[in-house]
């Protein structure tokens, strides 16, 4: 940890567990429904179920790591260097228990549908993908909350958009960066190697891992 002023620089491994088409999905569902929701006496049973998605997200991956906040769509966590945390094999099984505990609950979802309508149907179709990235950041308390900031932060989350459908399809994966898989020690046995740019930083090498 060094010291900056009055904070402190920490470092650590950031973790992005993100429900591809969650936004998209939740439109449809306001839309075939908009006059029921209007009326304030119906609330669509696939709000109930993606609160569950998001629960069992969190269930899975806080511990080992510390969840740092929900983002819509997305679990936040992360870990610092001095917390004890999954490495190599151990932990790519926690990203796969985590998506194999996911599918369950999305194809339990599935079945407890009452609602036949086209975009509540379309819940089988939400995918996971997670982020993985390590560098430094700095906890600062925002609105009374404690907040991770930094450029490094900031790559993480910019990593949600990428380029890994063009390698893999439209399918679960882990996208880890270079800098996450060699201090958690990743074997970069079946993934594949991407490079991210984004404006005002530097290139991102990372591998693309599909998940089962």
């Amino acid at each position: 940890m060094a010291s900056t002023g009055q904070q402190s620089v920490e470092h650590g491994t950031f973790v992005l567990a993100d429900i591809s088409g969650y936004t998209a999905f939740l439109q449809a569902v306001g839309v075939a429904h908009a006059d029921d929701m209007a009326a304030g006496n119906f609330v669509p049973r696939a709000y109930e179920l993606l609160t569950s998605l998001l629960d069992g997200i969190v269930e899975k991956i806080a511990p080992p790591f510390t969840l740092s906040k929900l983002e819509g769509d997305a679990v936040f966590a992360f870990g610092s260097d001095d917390q004890p945390l999954p490495r190599g094999r151990e932990l790519v099984d926690c990203l796969n228990g985590c998506y194999a505990a996911y599918r369950g609950r999305v194809d339990e979802a599935r079945e407890l549908m009452i609602c036949d309508c086209d975009a509540c149907l379309t819940i089988g179709d939400l995918e996971l993908k997670f982020v993985l990235h390590h560098g430094n950041y700095v906890v600062q308390s925002v609105a009374g909350q404690p907040e991770l900031l930094g450029p490094d932060v900031t790559v993480a989350h910019l990593l949600l958009k990428n380029h890994a459908a063009e390698l893999i399809g439209r399918r679960a994966y882990a996208l880890i960066t270079d800098a996450a898989g060699a201090h958690l020690e990743v074997p970069p046995d079946g993934a594949q190697p991407i490079v991210e740019r984004y404006e005002h930083y530097p290139p991102v090498p990372a591998r693309v891992l599909a998940l089962s």
